[in-house]
């Protein structure tokens, strides 16, 4: 029991991992593609270029720091009702991402601005994917 016990939190945290690091490809691939689209659109200047490098920078360190809370939330709910389902995990994942740029805009004074839909659609994806992998590794077997 205590060997089966220990066995599955190195299975949950090594799905963890990958699933992190999947999503984190999918992000940046995914967020890449659409600065570089922006970019192309607004044209050659510095100042543009110098903006979406600190965008990036602060983009990282908000999904570094927001995004683990809510999927975690998600695989610990999952392990411990037993919830073996694709569905809860890809969806799970996905609206745990899709949670990070609303959460951002909590912190900000004023109204709450809705982020662009491509920004939403970017973190979902990554969402989704890393829910897929985690529940290929790990989800299964809840």
């Amino acid at each position: 029991m205590f060997w089966k016990t220990v066995g599955r939190i190195i299975v949950v945290a090594f799905a963890f991992f990958l699933a992190t690091m999947s999503a984190g490809f999918v992000l940046f691939t995914l967020g890449l593609e659409r600065v570089t689209g922006e970019l192309h659109r607004l044209g050659p200047d510095g100042a543009t270029v110098t903006a979406s490098l600190s965008m990036l920078d602060q983009g990282l360190a908000l999904v570094a720091g927001v995004s683990i809370i809510p999927a975690l939330l998600v695989i610990f709910v999952g392990e411990i009702a037993r919830i073996g389902s694709l569905i809860y995990y890809v969806a799970g994942g996905g609206l745990a991402l899709a949670a990070v740029p609303l959460l951002a805009r909590v912190q900000q004074s004023g109204d709450l601005v809705m982020p662009e839909q491509a920004i939403w659609q970017v973190f979902a994806t990554a969402g989704f994917a890393g829910g897929f992998v985690y529940w290929l590794i790990a989800g299964r077997n809840a």
